[in-house]
């Protein structure tokens, strides 16, 4: 138990260093622009960060809990986990380097993970009995590396969320370009980007209507007495109506901005980026505090196994179920793990991240508020939608690649490549390394523990 308390303190703290080290995420464009101060910019971020709570789901917990196979490993594995992303944490925002706080909580668990099944079978195949059934394993088989959607959908696993480590960034840049390009010709006097605004309106909001979820399919109703009030403030739908807003923020500013003159433009577009600021802080809290949820959730479910306890004899604040689709168990996570998380990412985001944040609103490319609102639409957007698909992608890769893509819009020049080749390189380099280092750390605490 005194193992898992600790595993849990400091998952909670590994959280409060992911807010400040990727607040500059979604301030840095906002501080830039002198649209907030920096110290109201932080509060903003947080604000929103915690608002994420009654927003999203626990999707990209449960495809992180699931990044080893719980069954096969210890609470040193995640123990040591935590510990080498926190160390790698500590390093890259001392540096000043934006790297993924996603991405080395998840390579640290995989690497800690890979190498307790090599301190246990070495490099050969082991026999493990599941359900009264031998299977062979790999000992490389201990990480789920690759899983194929159920029905048709999205495919899970370490392999996947490499390929967002470029995919992430891409969708990023792409979508702020497209958001850019929109925006510039809708500046003009000409009824041909109007149409086309209407109309993206129209296909919007069909769109988001067609995602909600009825009454009838929601399973723990948060008004019993109103079903209005239950499908407004379900959580999945919460999200979808959000989109809907941006989207139609975003169109009514279209249709009008070729009667403003430069200066109201200007300070609408002020306006519009605390919309998009924290529209993309929703999207940090939601995505970033599931990873450590999902962390917090796979410790449980471990001691629980190695304890050989019976769950139902366990404390209310214990009684964690990872979900299995394959044999169709739903999940449970007690209220105070998301509420923790949630709570140590906002005060982590309200101690900000300054090194980052220079990095990000300045040597990138010279950002101004048009750039800021399409640089935050298009990072929001893109973690909505990876979040509706379970993926956990980063934050920091995610607001990175949509800062390249409106400096793309003005000439390939405009965005400074020295300092990006760099930021490449950390996150390459961040997964491999995070894994090493969990590595070396269940190494060294397998030797006390």
């Amino acid at each position: 138990m005194t193992l898992l308390i600790i595993i849990i303190v400091l998952a909670l703290i590994f959280d409060y260093i992911n807010g400040f080290h990727d607040a500059a995420n979604a301030i840095a464009t906002v501080v830039a622009t002198k649209v907030l101060s920096p110290f109201q910019a932080v509060l903003w971020a947080a604000f929103f960060n915690f608002l994420a709570y009654w927003v999203f789901g626990l999707g990209v917990a449960n495809t992180v809990a699931k990044t080893a196979d719980s069954s096969q490993i210890d609470l040193v594995v995640i123990l040591a986990g935590v510990v080498a992303a926190i160390i790698w944490n500590l390093i890259t925002w001392w540096q000043g380097i934006p790297s993924s706080s996603s991405h080395t909580l998840i390579g640290g668990f995989a690497g800690a993970a890979v190498a307790h099944a090599i301190t246990m079978h070495g490099f050969s195949d082991y026999i493990l009995i599941e359900d009264g059934v031998q299977h062979t394993r790999h000992w490389y088989d201990i990480v789920s590396w690759y899983k194929a959607g159920k029905d048709g959908g999205m495919p899970s696993g370490v392999v996947i969320i490499i390929a967002f480590i470029v995919l992430a960034p891409l969708l990023g840049a792409f979508m702020s370009y497209l958001i850019s390009i929109w925006l510039l010709n809708a500046s003009r006097k000409s009824i041909i980007p109007k149409l086309f605004t209407i109309a993206l309106m129209i296909l919007s909001v069909w769109f988001v209507y067609s995602q909600m979820v009825p009454f009838e399919k929601i399973e723990k109703p948060r008004f019993e007495s109103s079903v209005f009030w239950s499908v407004v403030f379900e959580s999945h739908n919460i999200k979808w109506f959000l989109v809907a807003f941006i989207i139609l923020s975003m169109s009514t500013f279209a249709l009008v901005f070729s009667s403003l003159n430069l200066h109201k433009a200007d300070a609408v577009l002020k306006k519009m980026q605390l919309l998009s600021s924290a529209a993309f802080s929703l999207g940090h809290g939601g995505n970033d505090s599931q990873k450590v949820m999902g962390i917090i959730a796979a410790a449980v479910a471990v001691y629980i196994k190695t304890s050989g306890v019976d769950i139902m004899n366990l404390p209310d604040w214990l009684q964690v179920v990872l979900p299995d689709d394959d044999k169709g168990i739903k999940g449970v996570m007690p209220e105070w793990i998301p509420l923790a998380c949630y709570t140590a990412i906002a005060v982590g985001t309200l101690s900000g991240g300054w090194k980052i944040v220079k990095t990000m609103g300045s040597k990138i490319t010279k950002v101004t508020s048009f750039e800021g609102v399409a640089a935050e639409t298009a990072g929001a957007l893109t973690l909505y939608f990876t979040e509706h698909f379970k993926v956990p992608v980063s934050t920091t890769h995610t607001i990175t690649g949509s800062i390249i893509g409106v400096g793309l819009t003005k000439r390939i020049s405009a965005v400074r490549w020295g300092v990006t080749v760099s930021l490449l390189w950390a996150w390459v380099l961040t997964i491999p390394v995070s894994a090493l280092l969990a590595a070396l750390v269940y190494w060294f605490l397998n030797i006390f523990l």
